[in-house]
């Protein structure tokens, strides 16, 4: 009876980050008993050494931010933006390591010959886990990310984040913080630094899709800059809760040129990594 009552509930369908996913029912035979079943089921089984790999992650780099703390003042007293993106990189040199030694992570860059290291540029990216907004201050040097304001509450990565300076946007701040995205972009462009957007506005799960942002159709449109399109599959190693071992590839696309019809040209970079992030297959090392 049991059986039946079960075969017979329908389907129910997930809503996340504006889009839906619909998942059929497991047959009754194969509904896990256990969280770990569960885990195993859903494909994100974790095994001990990994879990505990994890944790130790966690505490070294949190003890290694805390160790940036004492730069500050130096800093804040040397008022050198050029200073604060060089601590930044020794920083996250060390978060590599920690990624590499610990979590056994490694990393592959494709499509080198796309990236724009000689002149500024709009990086466009998918955003599905902390791992990239840290990453690539070391793959890109002198990046200017745009990030969610409230990433500056946090001690000590908020300070660093402030004085890059990178671009912290209110989410709420509608026409406004646009405009304030835009003459700030504009002012670190002409710098020379390339700019870094992820166009979802907030993190997406590897196998959901959302709708890019309004913002990235202006920043193309004001700034005059390339864009270079850059997917990522680090969501299947950084998930929520726990970090597991494996290969992280970043793959970068053909620029596409300023002066196109805004709407057209972000609407293509949006098919674009929609399509690619889901070939890159997570790769166990």
């Amino acid at each position: 009876m049991t059986h039946a009552l079960l075969s017979s509930v329908p389907p129910i369908p997930l809503v996340s980050c504006r889009s839906t996913r619909v998942f059929a029912p497991l047959r009754p035979e194969r509904i896990p008993q256990k969280a770990s079943q569960l885990r195993e089921a859903r494909g994100f089984a974790t095994s001990r050494p990994q879990a505990a790999r994890s944790k130790l992650f966690d505490g070294l780099f949190g003890f290694w931010t805390l160790l940036q703390a004492p730069l500050i003042p130096c800093l804040a007293l040397a008022h050198r933006p050029s200073f604060v993106r060089a601590a930044i990189r020794f920083w996250t040199a060390g978060f590599s390591l920690l990624s590499r030694g610990i979590l056994r992570q490694r990393v592959r860059e494709v499509g080198l010959e796309n990236k724009h290291l000689d002149r500024p540029c709009i990086y466009v990216c998918n955003h599905q886990s902390t791992w990239e907004t840290l990453a690539f201050n070391r793959l890109v040097p002198d990046i200017c990310i745009i990030a969610k304001h409230e990433l500056r509450r946090i001690p000590i990565f908020g300070w660093f984040l402030a004085h890059a300076p990178m671009i912290l946007i209110d989410r709420g701040g509608g026409g406004r913080a646009l405009a304030g995205m835009i003459t700030q972009a504009r002012e670190e462009a002409a710098k020379g630094r390339s700019i870094l957007i992820f166009p979802e506005g907030t993190r997406v799960g590897v196998d959901d899709r959302c709708a890019f942002q309004p913002g990235l159709i202006a920043l193309y449109r004001k700034l005059g800059l390339p864009i270079v399109p850059v997917a990522h599959n680090a969501g299947h190693v950084w998930r929520k809760g726990v970090k597991t071992e494996g290969t992280i590839t970043v793959a970068y696309f053909p620029a596409i040129p300023p002066g196109r019809p805004a709407a057209e040209a972000i609407a293509q970079v949006e098919a674009l990594l929609n399509v690619e992030k889901d070939r890159l297959a997570p790769a166990m090392s």
